[in-house]
């Protein structure tokens, strides 16, 4: 079996198992499950009581990895997110204590309730995959994911995250209520039980095989390349935006084209795996000038027509 068809199989399985617990929101668990395979992170956004906590551990559950929650609160200190060194009295010296940092699949819940402080603690950690603390350099485990929660109605005793942050997630995804159908369903299930159990169908190893082979066997022709640069630099030109996409953002659709692809089964990139993750990729790195803010200009029609005039030459 090639690793393409493997990633698709254990999405396949994935998706089975989570179905038992969340309604709908396909394209949220792609997206999320691509951005695992993309050692990227992701910052869902919704009002709450939406299934964003119940999606982020019940993927753990499945892929079979370590799982930590942190709730940020206004008094969260950085130690309380990446650990610190305590003095040990008995042997006279100072002892690391790992923080809920040191883990596979972290969520941070309402990441914008704490401080610009307690929110850079995390960094480090979604650039570098470590934490530095005094002299020494401790590496997170493989693969670290963050996936951080906001509440986009919220105004009162919260910290929108700086733009220098925003942009180390791979994809901000909005996450919305269930439809009428939906709810239905969701009601059908909760009735009989409020957590339905799941069975791991895969577990780190493999997850860590496939992220270094689609990185390998995934083609990006360069057709393809020249499309994603044309998209980027576009976001660059349009004067509703007072910032547009950096290199970053470029780095990030051809690392999650790679991954969409392996999980819509196959070993290359299409003009439509690009087009289908635009919008998650940028709609967090683009931002409006005053002027387009005052005409209630949103991010949404200018991604919109940037896919619609810019041509695919294959």
């Amino acid at each position: 079996m090639t690793q393409v068809h493997e990633t698709k199989e254990i999405f396949d399985k994935i998706m089975n198992e989570m179905s038992k617990r969340i309604v709908g929101n396909e394209t949220v668990l792609e997206l999320i499950f691509a951005s695992l395979l993309s050692e990227g992170h992701v910052l869902l956004e919704g009002v709450p009581g939406i299934a964003k906590t119940l999606m982020a551990s019940t993927l753990a559950e499945v892929v079979k990895m370590d799982f930590k929650r942190i709730q940020f609160t206004s008094d969260l200190m950085p130690a309380d997110i990446t650990g610190g060194n305590i003095y040990e009295r008995e042997t006279s010296s100072f002892t690391f204590i790992e923080g809920p940092v040191f883990t596979n699949i972290l969520l941070t819940d309402e990441i914008n309730r704490s401080p610009p402080k307690t929110q850079s603690a995390l960094l480090e950690a979604m650039q570098e995959k470590q934490v530095s603390a005094g002299k020494k350099t401790y590496k997170l485990s493989k693969p670290f994911m963050v996936i951080a929660t906001q509440n986009p109605i919220e105004s009162t005793g919260v910290y929108p995250l700086p733009e220098a942050q925003v942009d180390r997630f791979l994809v901000k995804i909005p996450v919305y209520p269930p439809s009428l159908d939906g709810e239905i369903d969701m009601l059908k299930m909760k009735r009989e039980k409020m957590f339905a159990d799941v069975d791991a169908v895969t577990k780190r190893d493999t997850i860590l095989k496939l992220i270094t082979e689609i990185e390998k066997s995934v083609v990006v022709s360069n057709q393809i390349l020249e499309y994603i640069a044309k998209l980027v630099l576009a976001t660059r030109s349009i004067h509703s935006l007072a910032l547009g996409a950096s290199p970053r953002g470029s780095i990030a659709l051809l690392t999650l084209s790679r991954s969409i692809a392996a999980i819509r089964g196959r070993d290359y990139v299409e003009p439509d795996d690009i087009k289908s993750i635009f919008f998650p990729v940028m709609n967090h790195r683009l931002i409006l000038s005053p002027e387009a803010e005052i005409e209630q200009i949103r991010i949404g029609e200018i991604i919109q027509n940037i896919l619609s005039e810019v041509e695919v030459v294959i």
